[in-house]
């Protein structure tokens, strides 16, 4: 994996709160186990919303479905809000668009910042888009877009009511290169720009953006602020408009069809944030949950 920062790298002076925003409370650490676990645990001890951690090392980050994930050192931007989302405009079903808004304020930062605006690969990744390619066992095309950031929501629910959301992410900042066994897969925001990045101006335009899309989701509960969110998050969708395969863990589906895996046109995204696929012989599939490969543009 990447080492840390290049000589003359260096972050702006670290920030406690973020000014017209509900993001108050910004606490930094050298190293953590996991910013999110440890929010969590913070939420359920009654922690209000708006509390932020941010680390240079996590020592037991994880991501989807358990996955591990681990960046050395000040390579990486490691952070996780806790947020307590109104139950009318917020409810157990549309806590995804909350995934959706972090990675749109991470793709303006990105852009504000960097000069570089990543896309957003359903459910929960920000990718630079590639080229179409022969996938690992040399069948078919796929496109291999390369992963620069990943998010991970988890809830507390009390009596069917999201008491909290804790969304953390990882996103790749500082790599002197790509390792050789994640190239063609992953990449870091230095690499794309050419250019060393501030990791602390990065982690502000994030707040910033963040904030103004977690308002419009906390508006009424007929979903008018949602659909402002939904809209922008199908512009800048790397996986709508292309034919993907998906390997389905959780999911809801339109047919009575109990396949693990599914291909087809990824055609919308739904009034909750999941992903509508459209098979070979026109059924629209509703997928919750799964793992997404993005195959040759449609």
């Amino acid at each position: 994996m990447p080492a840390e920062h290049e000589p003359g790298e260096f972050d702006s002076p670290h920030f406690g709160s973020v000014a017209g925003t509900r993001f108050g409370d910004v606490v930094w650490r050298d190293e953590i186990g996991s910013t999110n676990t440890e929010l969590l645990d913070r939420a359920r001890s009654g922690a209000p919303e708006g509390k932020v951690l941010i680390a240079d090392l996590q020592t037991a980050g994880r991501g989807r479905r358990g996955r591990r994930w681990t960046a050395p050192p000040g390579t990486s931007l490691m952070m996780s809000v806790l947020l307590r989302p109104p139950p009318g405009p917020l409810p157990p079903t549309r806590a995804a668009l909350v995934t959706l808004a972090v990675g749109l304020a991470a793709a303006d930062a990105c852009e504000q910042v960097c000069g570089i605006r990543p896309l957003l690969k359903w459910p929960n990744d920000l990718v630079i888009a590639g080229p179409a390619g022969p996938d690992a066992d040399g069948h078919g095309a796929v496109r291999h877009d390369r992963k620069l950031a990943g998010i991970l929501a988890e809830s507390i629910s009390t009596q069917g009511l999201l008491s909290a959301v804790v969304v953390g992410m990882g996103l790749n900042t500082g790599w002197p290169e790509v390792p050789a066994e994640l190239e063609g897969v992953a990449t870091s925001l230095n690499l794309e720009s050419g250019a060393p990045v501030d990791r602390t101006l990065l982690a502000r335009r994030v707040l910033e953006g963040l904030e103004a899309r977690y308002e419009l989701l906390c508006r009424a509960a007929d979903g008018t602020g949602a659909a402002i969110v939904l809209d922008e998050a199908r512009r800048n969708s790397a996986t709508l408009g292309h034919r993907v395969r998906v390997s389905l863990d959780a999911t809801t589906v339109a047919s009575a069809n109990d396949a693990r895996s599914l291909e087809g046109l990824a055609s919308d995204l739904d009034a909750e944030g999941r992903l509508l696929i459209t098979d070979d012989v026109g059924t629209v599939h509703t997928v919750a949950v799964g793992d997404v490969v993005h195959l040759r543009p449609a």
